[in-house]
């Protein structure tokens, strides 16, 4: 008998038969799209709907990625209805005695799996998927699953880990074995300071359209230009260091909301776009495109709003203590780190705010707040310099990826439920 991992691939694998570097559908070129991707900015749209991203797709786009939202969408569809219960039969033939939950994982594991493959076969593309939120605080399972992602498809998959002090350390681990990387999660330059040097992932991100969110959202000012700005700062960053020859790791602009930001942030690594955005900005091109990293945009509030009264700066902001904080960490024995050691770390720098020790509590909150924090909840802690804007906002996303796990879980759970595999 095949053992878990082998059955659980084969059957994820089960009718894919690819050409690599021939697509299934017509590639035209589009003269407004190659103007962003001429400023140097890799074009990846950020969807799951096969349909919508047919409509967009052209010779400047070369990825796509997904996440746990987004595939939820798509399972929420029906369309893979059918094959759950093909896969909890797989998986159980091959493990009898799996528990439920770890029954679910599996599935859950083939359905990103199937449903990238299916990407990869129409686009011809390199497909991000994304790791269970369950493994987000445990490095060796994050290990092997991200290898298992990868073995699937090691010609067109990047496998996103999640920025967690679990996932600096795992996703470190992964870019050791040759795993391409796309460390996700992330809010501000210091996040992916630290991850290009620490982690040296393929790509980071900024979720500059959730930044933007936090503002306008909680009345702190209009929301314009703080995502931009972190995207932009993040981006300097990661260039000198490529210049000075320490990593290799490029920058992500993620959660774009409009189309005009896709000019703004023209020159940026990588933009990962929402099929709306890339549908407004086709629409309204900028009649010239040019790199926009050397810009520094200002960011307005409110009357009487101050950065510090959110700790707003920890988004662009890199001071030379925290740099100095980052060289004493690598100048440890890295291999043995625990995710805690990383946490005691920043602490004794003076740095607790950048990976706090969320309680079970500030979980719930966080989880009842959803995507965007609620910033009269926080607001303290937040101005005491306790917790970072970047760290709350990544605690938020975290969870709301979370929220919508559950959901996918959920019906995989009532289906199998249905099919009497589970009662």
């Amino acid at each position: 008998m095949m053992n878990l991992e082998s059955s659980v691939h084969a059957f994820a694998c089960e009718g894919f038969v690819h050409q690599f570097g021939k697509p299934a559908v017509a590639v035209k070129d589009d003269p407004e799209w190659r103007k962003v991707r001429d400023t140097g900015t890799r074009l990846w749209l950020d969807t799951g709907d096969i349909d919508e991203a047919g409509k967009l797709w052209n010779s400047s786009f070369d990825a796509l990625t997904t996440n746990n939202t987004l595939l939820n969408k798509e399972i929420q569809k029906g369309i893979y209805d059918d094959l759950v219960a093909k896969a909890a039969r797989v998986v159980l033939d091959a493990a009898p005695g799996i528990g439920e939950q770890d029954l679910i994982l599996e599935i859950a594991f083939i359905l990103n799996a199937h449903h990238a493959l299916r990407l990869v076969d129409r686009f011809d593309a390199n497909v991000s998927v994304e790791l269970h939120t369950d493994l987000a605080a445990d490095v060796e399972r994050t290990i092997a699953y991200g290898k298992r992602y990868f073995a699937i498809c090691p010609e067109r998959f990047y496998v996103k880990v999640p920025l967690t002090p679990a996932g600096y350390l795992s996703a470190r681990k992964l870019a050791q074995a040759g795993v391409p990387l796309n460390f996700t999660l992330g809010f501000s330059a210091r996040h992916n300071y630290v991850a290009s040097l620490l982690t040296k992932p393929d790509f980071v991100n900024v979720f500059l359209g959730r930044l933007n969110s936090v503002v306008a959202d909680n009345k702190l000012g209009d929301g314009r230009n703080v995502g931009e700005k972190a995207t932009l700062a993040t981006q300097r960053a990661l260039l000198d260091l490529r210049k000075s020859g320490r990593t290799k790791t490029k920058l992500i602009a993620a959660s774009i909301r409009s189309g005009p930001q896709i000019a703004d942030l023209a020159g940026v690594d990588v933009h990962t776009i929402p099929t709306k955005a890339a549908a407004e900005y086709r629409a309204n091109p900028r009649a010239k495109v040019t790199s926009q990293v050397a810009n520094d945009p200002d960011v307005p509030l409110a009357p009487g709003v101050t950065l510090a009264q959110f700790n707003g700066e920890t988004l662009w902001t890199v001071p030379q203590k925290f740099k100095d904080a980052v060289e004493d960490l690598l100048r440890k024995n890295l291999d043995t780190l625990k995710p805690g050691d990383l946490q005691t770390h920043f602490e004794k720098a003076g740095f607790g705010d950048f990976l706090p020790r969320w309680s079970a509590a500030d979980i719930q909150t966080a989880i009842k707040d959803g995507k965007i924090p609620v910033y009269a909840t926080w607001k303290d802690r937040l101005a005491s310099g306790k917790v970072g804007l970047d760290a709350l906002m990544n605690l938020s996303a975290l969870y709301s990826f979370a929220t919508d796990q559950k959901a996918l879980d959920d019906r995989i759970r009532s289906l199998l439920r249905k099919a009497k595999i589970l009662s």
